[in-house]
Parts: structure tokens; C-alpha cells; sequence
């Protein structure tokens, strides 16, 4: 990818960071839902919230599946095996919500429910956006042994309107 003008340097650190991320996409499908169950033993909450972590420990394995799935199609993660910032701050966002529901605080837990549940929807829109706005250009990123390669999209002649051939006889007199 070619970076504007103008634009910071990238450093070593920064994609570090980036491919940390991109890793724990896929290791917050196990981590958040496990999360979910050890926190509600340690608090000490009641039975109801017991109930709530039986139905809440498989829809966060899904969707963090579905989101880890959404992110590694896209070809510019896959070019840079690295997350891009705007996926990191949602993702962080995400996450530090749905940690924050472990700790069941009754004054503000069903506000921190509603909001990770905005955001969660939010999250798989944008992800999904990302990856149709990546593949609708049509190139293909694949792997060489020099490294990566673009394949542009090829170009299709339009059609002509008519699917058989059409003979044209010129008579003179």
C-alpha cells in the first residue's frame, strides 16, 4: 500500500503492535467468553447473572469468531499481516467493554450491557463494510517467494447487446 504524502514513518514498533492485535483477534474467541465465566465466580455474583454468562459466553465466542473471520479476508490485513489502526481502536473499545461486564457492578452494569452491545453491532457493520469496500475492487493480493504480488482486476469489454452474430449483406442494383 502507498502511503500519502506527508504521513508519519512507520516504525518497527507500530507494526509490532499491529500484528499483536491482529493475533489476539483470534485468541479474544476464547479469552472474552472464559473471562466472562471466571469473573462471575470471583465477584460472587447471584444466579441470575449465572444465567446471563451461560447465554453471553457463546454469543461472544461467535461474534469475536465472525469479527477474527471479517478481518482476516480482507487483502490488506492479510498483505501487511497486520491490523490497521481504526480496526484496533474499535476492536480495543469492544473488548474493554466486554471486560468491564465481567466485573458485574450492579449501579452500571446493564449501561456498560447496552453500550457493548452498540458496539459489538457496530464492530461486525464495520468490519463487513472494510472487507465489501477491500474485495468490491477487485485486485487479489497473493503470496510469492519474493514476496507480495497485486494482481489488478481485469478489465471485461462491455457487451455488445446482441448474443449471436449479426450478417450484414450489401445489395447493389
Amino acid at each position: 500500500m502507498t502511503r500519502p504524502p506527508g504521513a508519519p514513518p512507520r516504525t518497527i514498533g507500530d507494526m509490532r503492535i499491529r500484528r499483536v492485535f491482529l493475533g489476539w483477534t483470534a485468541l479474544a474467541a476464547l479469552v472474552l467468553p472464559a473471562w466472562l465465566f471466571l469473573a462471575w465466580g470471583l465477584s460472587g455474583a447471584g444466579g441470575w447473572a449465572f444465567l446471563w454468562v451461560m447465554f453471553a459466553m457463546p454469543a461472544v465466542f461467535v461474534v469475536e469468531s465472525l469479527l477474527a473471520l471479517l478481518v482476516r479476508l480482507r487483502p490488506d490485513v492479510r498483505e501487511q499481516r497486520a491490523l490497521p489502526w481504526p480496526d484496533i481502536g474499535a476492536f480495543a473499545l469492544w473488548h474493554v467493554l466486554t471486560i468491564a461486564l465481567g466485573f458485574y457492578a450492579q449501579p452500571w452494569w446493564a449501561a456498560v450491557f447496552v453500550l457493548t452491545l452498540i458496539v459489538g453491532v457496530g464492530l461486525v457493520w464495520f468490519e463487513g463494510w472494510q472487507l465489501w469496500r477491500r474485495v468490491r475492487r477487485g485486485g487479489r493480493v497473493q503470496r510469492t517467494a519474493e514476496g507480495v504480488a497485486y494482481i489488478p482486476p481485469q478489465r471485461q469489454q462491455p457487451a455488445s447487446g446482441t448474443d449471436h452474430p449479426v450478417i450484414i449483406v450489401e445489395e447493389k442494383r
